[in-house]
């Protein structure tokens, strides 16, 4: 029996025989074309578009985070500049495989030097040329692997388009030896309650058929497990499904103190399975689908339509509503067109609406607008603060269209150390734990080869937030957490006890994360968090805080 470790996604458990992910397709020959430029092009711009259509048809399927992941691939495979790449290889006499492969890798690398939302792209891009190149030759795409039996899938990475159509009847469990917690992959494995552990290297070593126990509770992959070790496997596996069955209750910890558990929503479609699986309210809602998919700015009316059916969703409860974040990984051009060399440091966030106050003014006109039409109880915060004079501008401009619960959200380290000042001024204040931990750490939370450095349980980043709890603490002004932190059940429990009141999430993960809360008391929650603050870096944080978990303080 061998213990591979790496990042759990959720608390589920299971197990079962391995299929590994196929091998990507071999690199085509640099060879003359026999058939000629014209006829390759045809070739090449059919099985483009066949591969763009998939894709979007995937998305159309799949919907959630997946669909917008998956239009985004289809819109990169027909990108006019990288059309004029194959079709300069297609003008010299390449063929139509040779083309497709040197064009979109050699995009693949320029992306890649570019980091940041562009870098992450890079890997997105060789799924696609994969796509049209097994179009071109006759054959199928590589792929999730179908042994004819549920399996564990063991895999490098997985493409969106892979992820967002998984059979659930058939994959018991995803391992893959790359990415992060904040991954693509994680966060549609979390989307879709797949059992996951993700960053598993020692994984590579695993063969079609091996046994394993995958137990994301506690990022532990278990080969050779024994009859024992399997039987209680099933009976842990058995028990959280008869958890997921109990009833739903408001999120608390064991001494009664109340944690609302809230959902991050993308589009007000989400809101009713949201609501369906227990969320309170909302912690986070992305106003950016009505930006991201268009040339201009929306109507004050098309904006006021989206946000007065998002709040009639949730008559008497919090809902609350991030304003306009473009800018790094969300580019706009028509907020900022400006060529920016490190976009993640440039103009986004309320930076870019201050520079374009219009359309901040359009909005928070729109979000006034809803809320009189609807009976939610709206908040609105501002993304990407970084001083307490754009907290105060924030907020003075907020109250100019009526606006009564105004915060910031804090996703950089200077609104972190201020926030005894920022919380002087704002309502609330709301953690962004992905941009917390890349500006905490210098690590793109974007860029592959700096993934290990993306980790929110990194004692710096639990730092922050305590600070930023003691500062809502002395204010009497509530704090909460929307990254993906608050997936992680243990983690959350951590939160809570370095200061935040309230948890939004992923709708999926509200069940575990409740589940996880009972289990503690808030003393229990703030030993806990000491015991991950004392630690020297993130693994050991994590291992701090389990074994904090599993031993409480004897009175």
């Amino acid at each position: 029996m061998t213990e591979l470790r790496g990042v759990g996604i959720g608390l589920g458990i299971t197990h079962g025989p391995i299929a590994r992910m196929a091998e990507p397709l071999p690199a085509p020959e640099d060879v003359p074309s026999a058939l000629g430029a014209d006829a390759e092009t045809a070739r090449v711009r059919e099985a483009i578009a066949a591969v763009a259509r998939e894709l979007e048809e995937r998305g159309a399927t799949a919907g959630g985070a997946a669909q917008e992941v998956l239009e985004a691939q289809a819109m990169m495979a027909e990108d006019p500049a990288l059309e004029d790449e194959v079709g300069t290889r297609l003008a010299a006499g390449k063929t139509g495989e040779f083309a497709v492969f040197d064009a979109f890798a050699s995009f693949r690398d320029q992306l890649a030097a570019m980091g940041g939302y562009l870098g992450e792209r890079a890997a997105d891009l060789d799924d696609v040329a994969q796509r049209v190149i097994a179009r071109l030759r006759g054959v199928a795409a590589p792929g999730v692997p179908d042994p004819g039996h549920p399996f564990v899938l063991v895999a490098k990475d997985l493409a969106p388009a892979d992820t967002a159509l998984l059979d659930l009847d058939k994959v018991l469990a995803l391992i893959t030896t790359e990415g992060g917690p904040t991954s693509h992959t994680a966060i549609l494995a979390r989307e879709k309650s797949i059992v996951a552990i993700v960053g598993v290297t020692a994984a590579s070593g695993l063969a079609d058929g091996d046994t394993v126990i995958v137990d994301a509770a506690a990022g532990i992959v278990t080969t050779e497990p024994t009859a024992d070790e399997i039987a209680q496997a099933e009976r842990r596996e058995a028990d959280r499904a008869a958890a997921a069955d109990a009833p739903i209750t408001p999120g608390a910890l064991a001494d009664g103190t109340a944690v609302p558990l809230l959902a991050n929503l993308g589009k007000p479609a989400d809101a009713a399975k949201a609501v369906e699986l227990g969320a309170e309210g909302v912690g986070l809602f992305r106003t950016e689908f009505l930006f991201l998919s268009s040339s201009q700015a929306p109507t004050v009316e098309e904006q006021t339509k989206a946000y007065t059916e998002l709040l009639a969703a949730f008559p008497g409860k919090k809902v609350v509503v991030r304003a306009l974040d473009a800018g790094a990984d969300k580019p706009l051009a028509f907020l900022n067109d400006a060529h920016e060399e490190n976009p993640a440091l440039g103009l986004r966030g309320l930076r870019a609406l201050r520079a374009s106050e219009d359309i901040l003014r359009e909005q928070l006109t729109a979000l006034a607008n809803a809320d009189a039409a609807t009976e939610a109880d709206l908040w609105v915060m501002a993304p990407m603060v970084s001083t307490v004079e754009e907290t105060e501008y924030f907020v003075t401009i907020a109250r100019e269209y009526g606006i009564k619960t105004a915060g910031v959200m804090v996703e950089v380290p200077s609104s972190a150390l201020l926030a005894d000042k920022v919380l002087a001024h704002a309502d609330f204040a709301s953690i962004g734990t992905n941009d917390l931990t890349q500006y905490t750490l210098a690590a793109d939370r974007l860029l592959g080869s700096v993934s290990s450095f993306q980790d929110p349980w990194h004692p710096a980043v639990l730092q922050l937030v305590k600070t930023t709890g003691d500062g809502g603490a002395k204010h009497g002004k509530p704090v909460g957490i929307c990254g993906e932190a608050a997936a992680d059940p243990l983690l959350a429990v951590v939160l809570v006890g370095l200061g935040a009141t309230t948890l939004s999430m992923a709708p999926t993960a509200l069940a575990d994360v409740r589940a996880t809360l009972l289990n503690h008391s808030l003393d229990d929650a703030k030993r806990i968090a000491e015991a991950a603050l004392a630690a020297s870096d993130a693994a050991s944080a994590r291992t701090a805080a389990q074994d904090a978990a599993a031993h409480p303080k004897e009175n």
